[in-house]
Formats: C-alpha cells, sequence, structure tokens
C-alpha cells in the first residue's frame, strides 16, 4: 500500500468525493450528513481546515477540524476522521490528520480536541482530556475523549467543551 499522500484542503470539486468517503466509511449517514451541516454552520466551518488525502488527484481520506471551546477558549474539534474502506490501514487517514493538525498550528489555532479511538489519536499527540481537567456533556468513555496543544506555549485550558451546534451536544 502507498506510504506517501498528496495532502490539501478541500475545494468544492471535493463535497461530493469527501461524502463518498464518510458513506463508504461509516456504517449511516450521520457522520457524512454531520460533515454538511458543519460546513454549512459559519461559526463551526473554517475554511482550509477540511484537508483530504489524495491518491493520483482522487480523495480516499478525510479530516476535519471545526471551531469548538473548552470553556470560553476558542479551540477546534477533530472529526469526522474517514478512510474508504478499501484505503483504510494504508496511512491516508494519518496523512488527513497530521495535514490538518499542521493547517490550524499554521493558522494560529493553539487547542484541539477529539472523541474517538483512544490507541489510534495520541499517536498524533493527543493525551486523556481529563489530565487536563477537560470533559464534556455527555457520557463518554474517559479515554475517549483526548486533547492536544499545537503550541506548547498555550497550555491546554480547562473546562467543558462546547462542540458546533451540528453535533447535537
Amino acid at each position: 500500500m502507498k506510504s506517501t499522500w498528496i495532502t490539501r484542503a478541500e475545494t468544492g470539486a471535493d463535497i461530493p468525493a469527501i461524502r463518498e468517503i464518510d458513506l463508504a466509511a461509516f456504517p449511516t449517514a450521520l457522520e457524512a450528513d454531520l460533515v454538511d451541516a458543519l460546513r454549512a454552520d459559519p461559526a463551526a466551518w473554517i475554511d482550509g481546515l477540511s484537508l483530504i488525502a489524495a491518491d493520483d488527484g482522487n480523495p480516499v481520506g478525510h479530516a476535519l477540524l471545526t471551531r469548538c471551546h473548552i470553556g470560553d477558549t476558542p479551540a477546534l474539534c477533530l472529526g469526522p476522521v474517514a478512510v474508504r474502506p478499501e484505503r483504510q490501514k494504508s496511512g491516508a487517514g494519518s496523512a488527513a490528520v497530521l495535514a490538518a493538525l499542521t493547517a490550524a498550528g499554521d493558522m494560529g489555532e493553539y487547542h484541539v480536541v477529539v472523541l474517538g479511538h483512544p490507541t489510534y489519536y495520541p499517536r498524533f499527540g493527543f493525551s486523556r482530556a481529563s489530565l487536563h481537567g477537560i470533559g464534556v456533556t455527555i457520557d463518554v468513555p474517559d479515554e475517549a475523549l483526548m486533547a492536544l496543544t499545537l503550541d506548547a506555549a498555550h497550555p491546554l485550558p480547562s473546562g467543558t467543551v462546547r462542540y458546533a451546534a451540528p453535533f447535537g451536544i
């Protein structure tokens, strides 16, 4: 399998392919619909933070960062992250996540939270959010909520994560 990927911010032409990736990667349309709702929410969407990993120009992986808050501090929420099933475990997801985190840091963003697989996201520097005094208003396994600072000069704030409205949390 391919170990290097072309990563870039989504363009309007990528929107149908991103939806197809989400529909293929997840058992329901929930995540695909969430991405569409986030894209339509000006309080959540940040141009340049929806990244794809492409193979020969064809998007196969996608990572999305949208606005959230930790307490009153602006932060980013990572997710959904998706890869076409036949290309999973090829590095496409990691490439998209790394590109998204790099783009966020380049934009001057400092904090990212993710609710996801506790064995996958630590490879990007995420650690258990509760260790930093960060929580959510829903019942989730403690190890599944993780946080990352993109700049050591800006330590993670403590507080409750407030997600964008389309998350329904």
